[in-house]
């Protein structure tokens, strides 16, 4: 876990949690949500898998060789292989079940409510909302986290600040007291911290867990 700039903690400060491997941590179904649209941009593009996949690897040291290092989101990805985001949430709410994977996790639910009852906790992720829905439910805590900012509510793709703006108008506190948790820096944490929020990065629900504790 790495913390950075908090907001002074007050009452009405906004925690804006990314979903997977942040909310539970799950190799095998983080890797399913990466290869099954992948498999599915191969049928369309008339490729094998392995051929898709290493044009995507490709794709992605080459944009972050230009961009300082930095990674880019699947979304981000296949709009520039010409599947649109309404294409993306579509394949997304098809493909991925998170009920095959998760379970209820208590230890989320009790920290989840230990947060809630001091601030405003949201989930902004590049899931369809659908998606996120059906993830924080198998987890237990979708009574908990109702507030979702996801792939189809702005129709754009995270790193981009609308999706944080927007997360901060839901929750109904400006930026300066939003803190964005998430496990990958360049994704979760570095645009929110330009836009003026805190961040933490996690490594799955294990750091989660520890929160509360970190902002008492």
């Amino acid at each position: 876990m790495k913390i950075f700039a908090l907001p002074p903690v007050k009452e009405n400060l906004a925690l804006l949690f990314d979903m997977d491997n942040t909310l539970y941590t799950h190799d095998e179904f983080i890797q399913k949500q990466t290869e099954l649209p992948i498999r599915r941009l191969a049928q369309v593009k008339g490729k094998t898998f392995k051929q898709m996949n290493d044009e995507i690897i490709e794709f992605r040291r080459d944009w972050g060789a230009l961009h300082n290092g930095q990674a880019i989101s699947l979304g981000n990805v296949f709009l520039s292989f010409g599947i649109s985001i309404e294409e993306s949430v579509r394949w997304r709410e098809e493909l991925i079940r998170p009920e095959d994977y998760l379970t209820e996790d208590k230890k989320l639910r009790h920290t989840l409510t230990l947060l809630a009852a001091r601030f405003s906790l949201a989930v902004v992720t590049n899931n369809p909302v659908s998606v996120a829905v059906r993830t924080l439910s198998a987890l237990g805590v979708y009574d908990i986290l109702q507030k979702i900012v996801g792939l189809d509510t702005c129709g754009v793709s995270k790193p981009n600040r609308e999706i944080f703006y927007k997360a901060a108008q839901i929750c109904n506190v400006p930026a300066c007291q939003c803190i964005s948790i998430g496990d990958r820096y360049d994704i979760d944490i570095a645009l929110p911290l330009e836009l003026g929020m805190g961040g933490i990065l996690v490594d799955g629900a294990e750091d989660v867990y520890k929160i509360p504790e970190i902002l008492t």
